[in-house]
């Protein structure tokens, strides 16, 4: 807009844009300033002319019309007919149009979009809008120049695409109407909190002023003094971004718990749980009984949504395979409206919460149906919709997160994973969940090395405290705390237990070494170090660090979201002083990264992809498990790729297929020497009666030598086969 009218017109203009850094529903704010003469302002609009809202959402989590001046022209997109809208305007909105006397003009530019093919995309629209009700440029003139920079926007994206928006902006003014504004006020609907009363005080005076966009109001001496920020603080946001959400019918559902796994935001949740906690449940609470032998016999199954947490990717409703045998268009989920059901199902949701957790010793993970009954302690993150790769962080979050420490590599998972205001890295009832620290794109593999050794030495400091205090602790109850078998749930939760008892022995025992030891008790329970990033700090420029990692042997775990194949945001990122640099690509990066650790001795290298796993008819969920080693795990992450991999598995496509056309070159060059670790998207299925060495044999790697190496080392290579 501010392009079309500093190029076209004799007005000077200003713009300037504040953002917030949520990668899906985020909100800009655009401070637009023309006039005849020079603009000089270094401030935000104070007093505004015109105010166009283009998410119905917004008028209850912002002062929208608070810097509008009297007389004044309002614009809203509302998902209501023009008849409709003004009694579904919260009662503060419509008192500011009243008293300000506003011209308010209304659109519907969802179904506008929706009729035209443009999804859910209304920026061309309320652009149209715009110059329709400024009159800063003659209509017909503005369509002309709205045409031209949709051209020179979307040009390479294809003729249709263009078309689409063309369409689009024909089909706006028919649909732009302006209200007659009532002389009183009609609505009974007042605008929530922004936070609930509920929450901490903390997330109530502090943060929610940043969500209310007041960040600037919050005091120095408010801010946490040490840096840290409190975890479990997205719950509180409710953010309702979504049109559509996902509706359970529990009439056709089969209970396979893929729904669950495959959403990004973990916002589809499922309880099994004793039928004596029904006694409490809303009306329109859903339940059906438990099938199958991962379940205690007589417990009620739930599958239960956070509508206000949603995105409405629709992922859920994609991988669900249950079919209504009455009509068959629709499944056990079905996207259906989110106003009309919202508060209902606010209730629901907080009943389902006070419903208790199945105990984590009796889940069996290798079952996707039983495996997703684990709280997830990563949820509602500000990830794009449909992400690829949040899935995967959620799952390390529900098997190792209330022990796990993480070390995050500077990129996606950074801005979801801590991005003020909230953080999505949340806790269980008993107050355990990941801690989360971010580091520099380049030196993250050694940053988590660090934790590693930092608990290592703090664990070997309280086993020699132990051994001191054996005579007053008692020697059989030490022998069985530095004894511990922590090898799966069972063994730590009773290390757990042990450690909760020594520390009431040690706050009868008054002596320097008991104050030391109940400082450094808890690391005497297994704890899970993960070193996360993407494949541009993994491949290139963090990939000296990795290296180095791996060849230590330390106990840590390494998650890589190969996010490059499918989808570029900023470019290549391949560095002149990387691995190989611009001369070869990413590509050939992962393949000599990925076959150098190979190479270490006893190291634990596996990849795993989501779509593969919900694409295996049986429902067996063969995961990676925790090592006293090195182990690093490739996640394939692409943008809404979960599914289009589960149909790549069905259909043993090769990689080139998922490739778009103007990469196929460089797919082809590689096809022929994929990744045992890529099983869906690279079709290079690692079959049960394949050892390692004649696996890596069939698929040559680029140097001879490097492979000579690869095959003395495969024997002492622990593979995971992910069955079929």
């Amino acid at each position: 807009t501010i392009k079309i009218i500093g190029e076209n017109t004799d007005l000077y203009a200003q713009g300037y844009f504040v953002y917030d850094s949520k990668k899906s529903g985020s909100t800009t704010v655009s401070h637009l300033r023309f006039g005849k003469k020079p603009i000089r302002s270094t401030y935000l609009i104070q007093t505004a002319k015109f105010v166009g809202c283009h998410t119905f959402g917004l008028l209850e989590k912002f002062d929208v019309l608070g810097n509008i001046e009297n007389g004044g022209t309002f614009l809203l997109n509302s998902p209501y007919s023009k008849d409709e809208t003004w009694d579904n305007l919260p009662i503060r909105i419509q008192q500011q149009i009243i008293d300000k006397k506003l011209n308010f003009y209304l659109i519907d530019g969802y179904a506008v979009a929706n009729k035209t093919g443009m999804g859910s995309r209304v920026n061309t629209i309320m652009q149209t809008c715009f110059f329709a009700i400024s009159g800063i440029l003659p209509k017909d003139e503005a369509i002309e120049q709205i045409k031209k920079s949709i051209k020179k926007t979307y040009g390479a994206k294809g003729e249709e695409i263009v078309k689409k928006n063309f369409e689009a902006v024909d089909q706006t003014l028919e649909n732009l109407y302006k209200i007659d504004v009532p002389l009183k006020v009609t609505s009974k609907i007042e605008i929530p909190a922004i936070v609930s009363a509920k929450a901490p005080d903390y997330v109530r005076n502090v943060l929610g002023q940043m969500l209310e966009g007041k960040g600037d109001n919050v005091k120095v001496s408010e801010m946490p003094i040490d840096g840290t920020f409190p975890s479990a603080t997205t719950m509180w946001e409710k953010r309702n971004i979504a049109l559509d959400v996902p509706a359970w019918d529990p009439e056709w559902c089969i209970q396979c718990g893929k729904c669950a796994m495959v959403c990004p935001h973990a916002c589809i949740r499922i309880k099994s749980y004793d039928k004596k906690y029904l006694n409490e449940a809303p009306s329109t609470f859903k339940m059906m009984d438990a099938k199958g032998k991962e379940f205690p016999d007589g417990y009620a199954y739930t599958i239960q949504v956070a509508v206000e947490d949603c995105t409405g990717c629709e992922m859920c409703v994609e991988v669900c395979p249950a079919k209504n045998k009455k009509e068959t268009r629709l499944k056990a989920l079905n996207m259906t409206p989110q106003i009309p059901i919202r508060e209902q199902e606010r209730a629901n949701w907080d009943f389902f919460l006070t419903l208790p957790e199945l105990d984590r010793r009796l889940i069996n993970t290798g079952v996707i149906k039983a495996q997703q009954l684990q709280q997830p302690l990563f949820e509602f993150s500000g990830a794009c919709s449909g992400c690829g790769e949040t899935p995967y962080v959620k799952l390390v979050s529900q098997l190792f997160g209330d022990r796990s420490i993480i070390a995050n590599a500077t990129g996606c998972s950074s801005i979801y994973g801590g991005n003020l205001p909230t953080t999505p890295w949340s806790k269980n009832n008993e107050g355990r969940g990941p801690a989360w620290a971010n580091s520099l794109f380049e030196d993250n593999a050694e940053f988590g090395m660090g934790m590693r050794l930092s608990i290592d030495k703090q664990k070997e400091f309280a086993i020699e405290l132990i051994a001191r205090l054996k005579d007053q602790i008692g020697n059989e109850f030490a022998d069985a705390i530095l004894n511990a078998d922590q090898k799966d749930e069972a063994g730590i939760y009773e290390q757990r237990e042990r450690v909760t008892e020594l520390k009431k022995k040690l706050e009868t025992i008054k002596s320097k070494d008991t104050e030391k030891l109940l400082e450094v008790a808890d690391y005497l329970v297994k704890k899970s170090v993960w070193i996360i990033g993407g494949d541009g700090w993994a491949y290139d420029i963090g990939y000296g660090g990795l290296d180095h990692v791996l060849a230590s042997g330390e106990n840590v775990n390494v998650l890589i979201h190969d996010y490059h194949e499918f989808h570029v945001v900023v470019g290549p990122q391949n560095t002149e002083d990387g691995l190989l640099g611009l001369s070869l690509g990413r590509l050939t990066q992962r393949y000599i990264a990925m076959e150098t650790a190979y190479t270490r001795t006893h190291r634990y290298v596996d990849g795993f992809d989501v779509g593969d796993a919900l694409a295996q008819n049986t429902g067996e969920l063969h995961l990676p498990r925790e090592r006293k080693t090195t182990a690093m795990l490739h996640a394939v992450s692409g943008v809404n790729v979960l599914v289009e991999s589960a149909v790549a598995v069905k259909e043993r496509c090769c990689f080139e297929n998922i490739l778009g056309a103007s990469r196929r070159g460089i797919a082809r060059k590689f096809a022929k020497r994929p990744f045992f670790f890529s099983h869906a998207v690279e079709n290079a299925p690692f079959d049960n009666d394949l050892g390692p060495s004649r696996h890596l044999e069939r698929h040559r790697p680029a140097s001879h030598e490097l492979h000579r190496l690869t095959q003395e080392a495969a024997q002492n290579i622990e593979l995971v086969h992910i069955r079929r």
